[in-house]
């Protein structure tokens, strides 16, 4: 599966962002689906997971009740809504895939990633 990351930029501090994330090739719906983040100087951090089907999702703490995935499978795209947004949230963002499973938080249990989307938030 080939995945193309987009809708990152410059927003400030308390501001919204939505991230999508098209992908092509296999059957979308056979992967789960998830967000990572890369900031300068820091290792890739788990952001969110999905479910194939959508009904499963996992959020690291940093962003829990801000951040919502989902996906829409018809459309074959992943989303990233990323609400009430901070400084510290400024990163690359990567959207991953693998097949099969249920969710996954490690980034080694992804084989396919999307070239990254820049998210800047000013204070």
């Amino acid at each position: 599966v080939q995945l193309q990351a987009s809708g990152g930029g410059l927003v400030q501090a308390g501001g919204s962002l939505r991230l999508s994330c098209a992908a092509s090739g296999r059957t979308f719906s056979g992967y789960v689906m998830g967000w990572f983040r890369q900031a300068p100087g820091k290792e890739r951090e788990f952001v969110a997971a999905i479910s194939r089907g959508g009904g499963s999702s996992n959020y690291a703490d940093s962003v829990k009740g801000r951040f919502t995935i989902s996906r829409d499978n018809a459309k074959n795209t992943l989303y990233l809504q990323m609400n009430s947004l901070k400084p510290d949230d400024t990163a690359v963002y990567y959207c991953a895939a693998t097949y099969g499973g249920t969710y996954y938080i490690k980034g080694s249990q992804y084989d396919y990633w999307g070239q990254g989307t820049q998210v800047t938030v000013s204070s």
